[in-house]
């Protein structure tokens, strides 16, 4: 089981934040360099989808703690540790209240500057964070890291393959019997996380995703990718949105970081040829395929990140 402990560097704490709905965000993990004086810039971070704050987003945060940025890594609402019901779904509306909800708790805080916070998103966080930086003003730099665009991967199929209003219909259908099923049941269907043997034929990616979630690279117990994943009936609320429809008016700084080699790249790509202005900036990292982003600490560009915030968080 993953886990990053309080290091001779940064001071971790448990914290609890609460949206405007009332949801709680348990046991968000806030962390501050040690012997850190007067108020600082501040990082929220979350992500990937289907993970937990003790996987990827608990790495990104201690390491920019160490690197002398206050940070809290959280749960999204209805997985993980945190609140709400019914448990295992994803909402873009509530998922982006999450970041803002963040911000919320770090705007507050003695030693946090509140002119001074940003944001970072992994994995299908990215496109929340991105949607969080169209609405939510006090954003003043976001990072995404292997960005997925939920919305349009959930509509779409991946790489667009079924971007129909047929294929539309026919998965509405067989979403909209499992909700009559479940409440028939009185409980969800999970849909399984991620596939676990992995067949010989299986694509490179989901490959990937089993040898980070399912050993113990990344495996935690929490996790909706590591065990059952979501409920089935899950993607209803991601079909009749679009998540990054402002994108284009983003006016805060925003860093896209993806790998070249990630089958996931293309929603980077696009994402930010919608952003405007010179304050916008893509990386590619050559190599690096979607899950090198969630743990290679000789992969990840820390160094540019760092950069990035101290140059919009100032």
């Amino acid at each position: 089981v993953l886990s990053f402990a309080t290091s001779s560097l940064v001071r971790r704490m448990l914290v609890t934040i609460i949206l405007c709905s009332g949801i709680p965000l348990h046991a968000a993990h806030f962390s501050k360099p040690k012997n850190a004086a007067g108020k600082r810039a501040a990082v929220a971070v979350s992500g990937p989808f289907g993970a937990v704050k003790e996987q990827s987003s608990g790495l990104y945060a201690q390491e920019l703690a160490a690197r002398g940025f206050l940070t809290v890594a959280f749960d999204p609402s209805y997985t993980g540790e945190s609140g709400g019901t019914p448990r295992y779904v994803a909402s873009p509306d509530i998922n982006t209240e999450d970041f803002s909800a963040a911000v919320d708790f770090l705007s507050v805080r003695d030693d946090v500057d509140p002119e001074r916070i940003g944001i970072l998103g992994i994995c299908g966080w990215g496109g929340m964070a991105l949607n969080a930086a169209a609405i939510d003003t006090r954003i003043k730099a976001t990072v995404t890291s292997t960005m997925y665009d939920m919305t349009r991967v959930t509509a779409n199929g991946y790489f667009d393959a079924d971007d129909n209003p047929d294929a539309r219909s026919a998965l509405r259908q067989a979403l909209n019997a499992q909700r009559t099923a479940d409440y028939k049941a009185g409980t969800y269907q999970r849909a399984g996380g991620v596939v676990d043997p992995v067949p010989d034929d299986a694509p490179f990616f989901v490959k990937d995703y089993h040898n980070y979630y399912k050993t113990p690279r990344g495996y935690h117990p929490r996790s909706l990718n590591s065990n059952d994943g979501w409920n089935v009936t899950s993607p209803l609320s991601l079909l009749n949105v679009k998540l990054l429809a402002y994108a284009g008016e983003i006016r805060s700084a925003v860093l896209v970081i993806h790998g070249d080699k990630a089958h996931s790249c293309y929603f980077s790509r696009d994402a930010f040829a919608r952003l405007q202005g010179g304050n916008k900036e893509l990386l590619l990292i050559p190599g690096a395929v979607h899950t090198d982003l969630y743990d290679r600490m000789d992969i990840i560009p820390f160094d540019r990140i760092e950069a990035f915030y101290h140059q919009y968080l100032k």
